[in-house]
């Protein structure tokens, strides 16, 4: 199969959603792209263990997309030979009463993985400059002094909560996060055969809300958001990666290796030495477990 570019999806200038492909292959049928996999993941895995036994980074992967782009089942396959106990995935869904009682930013600095583990953010604190800027009418839930009416939520506004954003990840940034954000980007038409399969097969009704296509309406709404949220917070320590996600083995692999690839340029990232009074008595500690 053809090798993967992962820079060809980094985001490192202004991009035009319309302009990028929704769909990518390799070359490669399901079976290729299937195996790969769980060549890049079993690596990843490794690399896990190194991580937590050296214990000054942390992981933390962002992922977005419109609804059926295929979060939950990347999340699944990318992370089977992972350390369950590594690893922590969050869900953000509509804030609670608590959240709401906090800054926006609050709930998602306090799920933040420790040193040594991945965290998985499915759905992040882009929320906040995507659902609620096409649904701006939900800020007022936040009860934002200064904000009265939906008419006080200008340009202004939504610059400056990109600016926080763009603050909140250099922070972490540079105190050992390591940051990955990926966009399943997703055809529009790839989304209707989605939602309708959801429809005609029995075991995934349960997946299926009225409000989908109530959302779906608003596709280019989404669609305008999401590229200027990319667009805005793009940085060397934070980079968005665009993902072609209407074959989701193909979105998987390229999240898995773009992972792998990059984790591997952190050098410093490897098992800590021994003792030297330890090493020394290695072998000692051998035999008197030899002569139990």
């Amino acid at each position: 199969m053809n090798k993967i570019d992962i820079d060809s999806y980094r985001v490192q200038e202004s991009v035009s959603l319309k302009r990028i492909a929704t769909t990518e292959n390799f070359d490669a049928d399901d079976d290729k792209l299937k195996k790969k996999l769980e060549k890049v993941r079993r690596e990843l895995g490794d690399f896990q263990d190194t991580l937590y036994a050296h214990g000054k980074y942390s992981v933390l992967m962002c992922l977005q997309g419109m609804d059926t782009s295929g979060k939950d089942s990347l999340i699944r396959e990318v992370f089977k030979d992972f350390n369950a106990r590594g690893v922590v995935v969050h869900s953000f869904k509509v804030p609670t009463e608590l959240e709401l009682k906090h800054d926006y930013l609050w709930r998602h600095y306090i799920a933040l993985p420790a040193k040594g583990k991945v965290g998985v953010f499915n759905r992040t604190h882009y929320e906040n400059v995507l659902v609620t800027r096409v649904h701006p009418e939900y800020i007022m839930g936040e009860h934002i002094p200064g904000i009265h009416t939906v008419d006080d939520l200008d340009d202004a506004f939504w610059e400056k909560r990109f600016e926080q954003i763009n603050n909140f990840e250099k922070h972490i940034a540079d105190n050992g996060t390591i940051i990955f954000k990926f966009f399943l980007h997703l055809s529009k038409e790839e989304q209707r055969q989605r939602l309708l399969r959801r429809l005609h097969l029995k075991r995934k009704n349960w997946k299926f809300s009225p409000g989908d296509l109530k959302e779906r309406k608003l596709w280019d709404s989404y669609q305008e958001c999401y590229e200027d949220a990319i667009n805005k917070t793009s940085k060397p320590h934070a980079p968005w990666f665009v993902i072609p996600a209407d074959n989701k083995k193909a979105a998987r692999l390229i999240v898995a290796e773009t992972m792998l690839q990059e984790l591997k340029k952190y050098k410093d990232i490897k098992e800590p030495e021994l003792d030297d009074k330890i090493k020394a008595n290695l072998e000692d500690y051998k035999n008197q477990l030899e002569k139990e």
